[in-house]
């Protein structure tokens, strides 16, 4: 690279930037906009450093996709799973992207008769988020949160920022101390 009194030359291209031009392309970068959920201002007004991660959402493709489109481990890929139980009071689960819940352990560790998934609509009902953008943060309704005591070994997850699409890296003690969940041992392979 060639440094000049009016901009910077890079090697590259050729191209010389000047500050004004600079400035463009930064500017213009900074119009990409990265999405505004209801988890994300609970992120920041909780003050979590976290990193936004846009991938082309595949419909159904659940953990596996997220995880090879941001090149990542899938059991770092935390799922947001919305339960109900046998009175059908609404909980979040909060699962390995390669593991899936044990409705029955689970059932037991609370004094349930039984655990079962919720339906999309009322999972969205619940939340405000559509199904494949459910975020554990920012969710319509308060609901108790369990998370899967071993999502605490990993050194960052990787968790639904309340879009498809749409996830974010945060430190899994981050996420115990905003949610304040219940640690369970609940995971089962798929």
């Amino acid at each position: 690279m060639t440094a000049t009194n009016k901009g910077r030359k890079t090697a590259s291209r050729g191209l010389t930037l000047t500050g004004w031009s600079l400035f463009c392309i930064i500017w213009h970068m900074a119009k990409e906009k990265l999405p505004v959920t209801p988890a994300v201002r609970v992120l920041k007004a909780e003050e979590v450093e976290f990193a936004s991660h846009l991938y082309a959402y595949e419909e159904h493709g659940g953990t596996e996709v997220s995880a090879r489109e941001l090149g990542v481990d899938e059991h770092a890929v935390v799922k947001t799973i919305v339960m109900e139980d046998d009175s059908r009071k609404p909980l979040i689960v909060l699962m390995h992207g390669d593991l899936q819940v044990s409705g029955k352990q689970l059932a037991r560790i609370i004094g349930a008769k039984n655990i079962l998934p919720c339906s999309p609509e009322t999972a969205q009902k619940h939340t405000g988020y559509l199904v494949g953008g459910t975020s554990p943060f920012g969710t319509r309704t308060n609901m108790p949160v369990y998370m899967e005591e071993t999502i605490m070994d990993l050194p960052r997850i990787y968790i639904n920022g309340g879009k498809r699409g749409y996830l974010v890296g945060i430190d899994p003690k981050d996420a115990v101390r905003v949610l304040k969940p219940v640690l369970v041992k609940v995971g089962v392979e798929k």
